[in-house]
């Protein structure tokens, strides 16, 4: 289990409550990215912070920022717990390439894959930490790896090869926290409001949480693909 800054007693936060806080940060920044073409007083400026003109589109993007680092350690858990790594692996390539559309829909774009969703991206940090496990031989060990990089670069993933690296990281340094944030930084997308994703992580209890049964584990992977379309409904009808 991953080591934490807290004591046992504060560690309060189970893996179902991780996803929890990393579905509503991301529907929070969805919600900005998506309807905030057609939501012009999403971009009216608040107040102004420090010379910044602070705008509620601002505001939810940040929040959103938390959601990637949770999912990525959430990815390492779920590789150390899972009984069937094969099936593991399987499940997110498969939802993958079911929230592929959805995902083209947000750029206006259907069947062109210049840049491809997160599922990828935790698919491809999966496979890292599967080649690092059981590939003994060094040379071919690190080849592989590379190859896995290149492809995540290929494809244009969401989060690029700092995401897929970022979760290597987090698995490496899971009993190192303090490190583990340090060295997550320069992989962030969005600085310091990303970096706040490791206060929940040092929460985390290491139990499993209310998302036990198939419905609700397969619920949370559809919750991707489910919100980005009705998003984009919305967004079609205020348009």
């Amino acid at each position: 289990m991953q080591k934490s800054i807290f004591p046992d007693k504060y560690r309060i936060l189970s893996g179902s409550m991780l996803k929890l806080i990393a579905m509503i940060s991301m529907l929070i920044d969805h919600t900005a990215f998506i309807l905030a073409p057609v939501l012009p007083y999403m971009v009216t400026p608040l107040l102004t912070f420090a010379g910044r003109e602070i705008t509620l589109y601002w505001i939810m993007r940040k929040i959103g920022r938390i959601a990637f680092p949770i999912f990525c350690f959430l990815i390492t858990e779920g590789y150390t717990h899972t009984r069937n790594k094969f099936k593991y692996g399987l499940n997110l390539l498969i939802f993958a390439i079911i929230s592929e559309i959805p995902f083209n829909l947000v750029f206006n774009r259907f069947f062109i894959f210049k840049y491809q969703n997160v599922f990828f991206t935790l698919f491809l940090g999966l496979l890292l930490i599967y080649i690092l496990e059981s590939v003994s031989n060094q040379f071919k060990k690190a080849i592989l790896m590379g190859i896995v990089v290149v492809i995540s670069m290929y494809i244009n993933c969401d989060y690029g090869f700092k995401g897929v690296l970022l979760i290597l990281l987090i698995y490496l340094l899971k009993n190192n926290p303090v490190p583990q944030a340090i060295l997550s930084y320069p992989l962030l997308s969005g600085g310091l409001a990303a970096l706040t994703a490791f206060l929940p992580i040092n929460l985390y209890s290491g139990k499993r949480g209310f998302i036990k049964s198939n419905t609700l584990k397969y619920g949370f992977y559809l919750f991707y693909p489910i919100h980005i379309v009705i998003l984009v409904i919305i967004k079609t009808i205020l348009k």
